[in-house]
């Protein structure tokens, strides 16, 4: 039962994007296209996920072990930048359209604090190895949901007939506040 609360909550009631406001970068700069939404959110799940175990890893065999706790965000970072650094690369020789839709927001999976904030949390709540599992999968999950449905209220958007204050980026603003605030609806289920 402790597993399905962790998975509700980082899917929907923690959501790392609409409830605690954590990788908003990549939110708002890559979810024109339901397409380009789904390429990155099967980029930073992939992150995440594993960033999630190795990170835990690390924490228990060498910060914990030898007291170097103080290295923990060094350490965190530099093991993020290297899984990214395997997805920029394997994207780029599998789908280089998808390589170049996603652009900037690639590299930038390494400075997306959702994935730095979720092996931070991970070990915050002292989850043991399988709970961090879960914690990672299901927040990948969560973030890839927030993603794709803002992308594909944003493409509907696109061809609605919004006035001309609102179009673009005010209108998508406001569209992410109202999923925000959905989301806010499922405080109750955990």
């Amino acid at each position: 039962m402790e597993l399905v609360t962790i998975a509700v909550s980082a899917m929907l009631v923690n959501n790392f994007i609409l409830s605690r406001f954590l990788g908003i970068c990549p939110f708002l700069g890559v979810s024109k296209k339901v397409e380009t939404a789904t390429g990155m959110t099967m980029a930073v799940a992939f992150v995440m996920t594993l960033a999630s175990i190795m990170t835990y890893f690390i924490q228990v065999t060498i910060l914990d072990r030898f007291n170097l706790q103080y290295l923990q965000t060094i350490a965190f970072i530099l093991i993020i930048a290297s899984l990214v650094q395997f997805v920029e690369m394997f994207i780029k020789k599998a789908s280089p359209t998808l390589y170049e839709a996603l652009g900037v927001y690639l590299p930038l999976i390494t400075t997306n604090c959702a994935v730095l904030g979720l092996t931070l949390l991970n070990i915050q709540e002292g989850f043991n190895l399988l709970e961090t599992i879960v914690h990672g999968v299901f927040a990948a999950i969560g973030f890839g949901l927030a993603i794709i449905l803002f992308a594909g209220i944003r493409e509907r958007l696109a061809l609605a007939d919004v006035p001309e204050s609102l179009e673009g980026f005010p209108i998508a603003l406001i569209t992410a506040g109202l999923m925000s605030i959905a989301f806010l609806g499922f405080a109750g289920l955990v």
